[in-house]
């Protein structure tokens, strides 16, 4: 008897380019026909998932790269604040921008990281279910619909995360900054992307969400003027100016308050006429770091000044005698409330 044919392949299989090399080379019909199933799409998925890590590999590397090249002072544009935040006069203004932009950098590293790895994998997974043959009109329309809806209902945590992503990005501000958000004022203890954590003077912690704040007063970053007002009474305003000039400068020739100092302290004259007198202003320039032991030393200095210079017990006998508002007529002197201008009441 003949030897039975070896059926041939259906013709659809033959027509794909996978099927019909494996029936070339095993010449069996099962194995080329379900050749598509255990062995053309799961290698296809496979290469599929080994492509997604060879770019999240590729997109972090380029990440960390970037982070660590900001962290070595060679900033990258993206990564560059929208305006320069320490002057070149600032003592060791060098040595301090390095480790606040490390921070930074690393924050909008590990932000721009955990952004790649979703985004690489949604779209593997995607690759993945239209090799299984899923439809995926229906499924994006779906996420279309669900991700609008997450969105309406979650409107105040998408505004939260794209305020925290652009203070990072605008470096509004960091952890140990000295800050003003309004009714909370303190150092900022921890940075999210949801939430900014501040302790105040009084240790209280605050939890603000970086939605909800609208201005910030940064009192850390660049340099810092300590503005001192000092009443002198009555006293010559040349004579006070004379003393408060010599007390700014001992200020500035200390050896401990020198290195914190922009510009040496200057006694700007007086700044306003009061029914207590004149108030003389006196203003220094200074580091973010350094302002309030400069603030501080200055204001005992200038009022140790006044004392020893005698000013401040004029100041005191002025306000304990104060001058009449209306002088008495003739010489004499104002008559006691109840008395009258015959010697005495009736």
């Amino acid at each position: 008897m003949p030897a039975a044919e070896t059926p041939d392949p259906e013709p659809s299989c033959l027509d794909d380019p996978g099927c019909k090399l494996v029936w070339d080379v095993t010449g069996s019909v099962w194995f080329a026909e379900g050749s598509t199933y255990f062995l053309i799409k799961p290698a296809t998925i496979l290469l599929i998932l080994l492509l997604a890590v060879l770019l999240r590999y590729l997109l972090h590397r380029t990440i960390n790269r970037l982070v660590r090249s900001t962290s070595e002072s060679r900033i990258p544009t993206v990564l560059r604040p929208l305006r320069e935040r320490i002057p070149s006069t600032v003592p060791d203004a060098q040595a301090v921008v390095p480790e606040r932009r490390r921070q930074r950098a690393e924050a909008i590293g590990s932000v721009l990281r955990s952004m790649t790895t979703l985004v690489v994998f949604a779209i593997a997974v995607l690759q993945i279910l239209s090799e299984l043959g899923f439809n995926l009109a229906p499924l994006l329309a779906s996420a279309g619909i669900a991700g609008l809806a997450l969105g309406f209902g979650a409107q105040t945590l998408v505004k939260d995360l794209l305020a925290g992503l652009f203070m990072l990005l605008e470096d509004q501000y960091g952890v140990g900054d000295m800050v003003d958000l309004g009714e909370a004022t303190g150092v900022v203890e921890a940075v999210g992307l949801r939430i900014t954590t501040v302790r105040d003077a009084r240790g209280v912690l605050w939890y603000i969400r970086n939605g909800e704040i609208i201005r910030v007063g940064n009192k850390s970053q660049g340099w810092a003027m300590v503005v001192v007002d000092m009443p002198i009474g009555f006293a010559r305003t040349e004579e006070a100016t004379a003393v408060l000039r010599t007390a700014a400068a001992s200020v500035a020739v200390d050896p401990e308050l020198a290195p914190e100092l922009v510009d040496p302290p200057e006694v700007l004259g007086v700044e306003q006429v009061t029914v207590d007198g004149s108030v003389i202003r006196t203003v220094a320039k200074t580091t973010a770091e350094g302002q309030f032991a400069v603030a501080r030393e200055l204001r005992r200095r200038l009022a140790e000044a006044l004392e020893n210079s005698g000013i401040t017990a004029d100041i005191v006998a002025t306000r304990l005698y104060p001058r009449p508002s209306t002088p008495p007529g003739n010489g004499e002197p104002p008559q006691a409330e109840g008395e009258t201008g015959q010697g005495g009441a009736t």
